[in-house]
């Protein structure tokens, strides 16, 4: 099934639609949202557009996939997102508007989205942080994922260097699994004494 709609204790976790767009904007024009991501912030409401339509309606049409709009039950409009890819990496990423940081709602999304993931069957979920997005990081140990390694890479658009560091969560019990992709592409990469 793509993507569920999935109900916690606060939020309503569902598809994007087109009448999302001004919430969407909203949550890619925010330089400071957006810091740590490889994209520029969105300065117009056709950028966000392109970004519903690309990232999320198209995604929808695929038999499986896990692209959520993060909502608050008391009026169903999106403040953030939550994904997991399906390729070999299987990706997890959030984003959530500034004015919502700091109340366990990424933590609590991500959380309900991982059960989904365990009863779908997918076998493992990886994400990054850059070194300097200390915060992300913390949300990715709340969700139970474990540091495996560290690594450089030129981000584009962006164009800059960052030094990531990928955390993994096996779903499936296989707990010596590694998902090497990014230490392979990567020409600089190492394992940090202590995250």
């Amino acid at each position: 099934m793509n993507t569920p709609e999935i109900v916690t204790e606060r939020l309503i976790l569902r598809k994007f639609t087109a009448n999302d767009l001004d919430a969407l904007f909203h949550i890619y024009s925010d330089k400071e949202v957006n810091t740590y991501l490889p994209w520029f912030p969105a300065e117009k409401r056709e950028e966000a557009g392109f970004l519903l339509e690309e990232r999320y309606l198209k995604t929808y049409l695929k038999p499986q996939g896990y692209n959520y709009a993060i909502c608050l039950k008391n009026n169903n409009i999106p403040v953030g997102y939550v994904k997991a890819d399906l390729d070999d990496s299987h990706d997890f990423g959030y984003g959530l508007c500034k004015e919502f940081w700091h109340k366990g709602i990424v933590t609590e999304a991500g959380r309900a989205v991982i059960e989904q993931l365990k009863k779908d069957n997918i076998p493992y979920i990886t994400a990054t942080h850059d070194v300097n997005n200390v915060r992300s990081g913390n949300v990715m140990k709340r969700l139970g994922m474990n540091y495996r390694y560290s690594y450089e890479e030129q981000w584009q658009p962006k164009n800059f260097l960052v030094t990531f560091r990928l955390y993994q969560l096996n779903l499936d019990g296989n707990e010596g699994r590694v998902c090497k992709k990014y230490w392979d592409n990567s020409a600089v990469h190492f394992v940090e004494a202590e995250v």
